[in-house]
């Protein structure tokens, strides 16, 4: 019951009734250490008080547990080290991440914790000791990886075609070799190795993805940007093209160019995952994450039904002509793409001049030129700045979660010998075996001062102004007076503040 009372408190809106009645709460508890304690006991989530607060943004209740935590080692004039526990902050010995839960809820409060010591300091000595040369070092064997694909399916086994041309609009010239005669020469050999590697990263890629979507849930993996969702999907289709076009490959199946060209195009816009350890660069993610899997996605829809449309209409107009005189609606399919190819403006309007043209291509052109170009390209261009400016608002904090996320998938994919455990074991300050992360703060008496001067003012303007209403109250049947009595107030009340104000600080000056 009482560890039901303190998870309740943590979602109080009124924090510093919920402070009070949580130390009251514990002061009753007879076994504060130890996993007995009902600050250690989860709900059915798996959250303990301290981890509820921060996934529900609660910095009030998380700076005053953190302050019940912390030990003050020293202090010498304006400087004091503390020691912090960080036993449920730090991910090193945690199956379920305090710092993973914060940048994976969805609300923006949350995230304001990143910025609060200790976290911002243990998510600082993490990223630049560990993360970063780690993550760094990740992005170019990723890219070395890449090429090393891109040249095999570049100088991929093809031979002269020996068949005859089944019409005068086939162009192929190549067809894929068999099984047999792709590893035949020594140039063959070496793309054999290039292959074997790109074959074992796509499964190392694959054995890497798939525990952690067993471990946090498909929606939650691939759901949040912070996280970096929309990767995950792309390069785990990416591992699956490559897997597929293996199989091609050994079963001689012609038609390894789909999976292929996929494999390619999913595995270098994958590249742009590795910017979230820039800052210059990571909000840029975050930014084209937004625009296509939110403003774009909504486009497409009507994007789609307007290609539809209008592609049919061409395709009955020019269903009567001569394919040979205007080529670009000789069929549906190639109807639907050139329309698609209009809608975006990449190719102007098809039009032979030597020819007598329908009358309602003309018609129709007309209205698809105004409905596309003029009025839904400029509405997806006006909903990308919206968004745009949305994400501009909040990049820098955006980039602290990117971090912080990055720096929690590296510490879990590592092995422990290469990510020490981060912070001091307690037992060498008498502590137990909790780890703190020690912290130097410099506390500047000037700003003390400033507080006290800030004080002063606010009490003499107070009292002033409880002197005013009540003249406003005595003369209150009299307007003339009220007005002048208000005015001299005012200004008797400015004066004398700021001239008693200014005394206070020449005295201590």
């Amino acid at each position: 019951i009482g560890n039901t009372v303190l998870h309740i408190l943590v979602l109080q809106p009124n924090k510093t009734f919920a402070c009070h009645m949580y130390s009251l709460i514990l002061s009753y508890d007879r076994s504060k250490e130890g996993p007995g304690s009902l600050e250690l006991i989860p709900n059915n989530e798996g959250l303990t008080p301290f981890k509820l607060a921060g996934v529900e943004g609660n910095t009030v209740m998380f700076q005053y547990l953190m302050q019940k935590r912390k030990q003050n080692l020293w202090s010498f004039g304006p400087l004091t080290t503390v020691l912090y526990d960080i036993t449920e902050i730090d991910s090193w010995a945690e199956d379920q991440s305090f710092l993973e839960l914060i940048v994976s809820t969805k609300k923006r409060e949350a995230r304001q914790i990143l910025d609060l010591t200790p976290v911002k300091e243990l998510v600082s000595l993490k990223w630049n000791m560990y993360g970063r040369p780690y993550f760094c070092f990740l992005a170019l064997f990723y890219i070395l990886y890449m090429v090393c694909f891109t040249m095999c399916c570049v100088y991929r086994p093809l031979k002269p075609r020996t068949g005859n041309k089944t019409s005068s609009r086939d162009n192929t010239v190549y067809v894929q070799k068999m099984l047999q005669e792709s590893y035949v020469a020594y140039e063959d050999e070496l793309r054999l190795v290039g292959e074997l590697i790109t074959v074992i990263g796509a499964v190392v890629i694959l054995v890497l993805e798939i525990p952690d979507i067993l471990r946090v849930g498909a929606a939650k993996y691939f759901g949040q940007t912070i996280l970096g969702g929309p990767f995950h999907i792309i390069v785990i289709t990416y591992a699956c093209m490559i897997l597929v076009t293996m199989v091609m490959r050994l079963t001689s199946t012609t038609g390894e160019v789909v999976p292929m060209s996929f494999a390619l195009v999913l595995g270098w816009c994958n590249v742009m995952y590795f910017a979230r350890g820039f800052q210059m660069l990571g909000p840029f993610t975050i930014m084209i994450q937004k625009m296509i899997f939110g403003d774009l996605m909504r486009f497409c829809w009507l994007m789609a039904v307007v290609i539809l449309g209008f592609a049919s209409a061409f395709y009955i107009i020019f269903q009567t002509e001569n394919p040979e005189n205007l080529g670009q609606f000789y069929n549906y399919p190639m109807s639907l793409f050139t329309t698609f190819e209009l809608f975006l403006t990449i190719i102007d309007g098809p039009a032979n001049y030597d020819v007598d043209l329908p009358f309602m291509y003309s018609v129709v052109y007309f209205a698809f030129a105004i409905i596309a170009a003029l009025l839904m390209l400029n509405l997806l261009i006006a909903m990308m700045g919206d968004t745009h400016w949305r994400v501009a608002h909040e990049q820098d904090e955006l980039w602290r979660a990117q971090v912080v996320a990055t720096t929690v998938m590296l510490e879990r994919k590592l092995p422990r010998c290469l990510w020490p455990r981060s912070g001091i074991c307690g037992r060498e300050y008498g502590l137990g075996d909790r780890w703190y992360l020690r912290v130097e703060d410099r506390v500047d008496p000037n700003k003390h001062k400033m507080m006290r001067y800030t004080e002063a003012f606010k009490a003499q303007d107070r009292d002033n102004y409880d002197k005013g209403s009540e003249k406003l109250e005595i003369n209150r049947d009299t307007p003339y007076k009220k007005e002048l009595s208000a005015l001299s107030l005012s200004r008797s009340t400015s004066r004398t503040s700021s001239h008693r104000g200014w005394e206070i600080l020449r005295r201590n000056t």
